[in-house]
């Protein structure tokens, strides 16, 4: 069984990218849940700031979907590849 690409990438760009809106908004709302997280991701994303703003909401959200769509993608390919090579190999 080989994956789809398009649709793999599509999928964990929506996951990812609904986890850092979900995260940002309660962090947004409540203030220190997630902060960690969030911080970790403004050391990985440039451009964005754990702080309490609409913007870094909407940029780390964008971001997550992009690192979300580039993961899925990667990982399909390479899983698809791999299940190429397996085969040839008679696994």
């Amino acid at each position: 069984m080989k994956f789809n690409i398009y649709a793999l990438a599509v999928t964990s760009a929506i996951l990812c990218g609904l986890v850092m809106l979900l995260v940002t908004i309660v962090n947004f709302v409540c203030g220190s849940y997630g902060q960690q997280f969030l911080q970790t991701m403004s050391s990985v994303y440039p451009g964005y700031h754990a702080t309490h703003s609409v913007v870094q909401v909407i940029v780390g959200t964008l971001y997550g979907a992009v690192e979300g769509l580039i993961g899925g993608a990667a990982f399909a390919w390479l899983y698809n590849w791999l299940h190429d090579q397996c085969a040839k190999l008679g696994f």
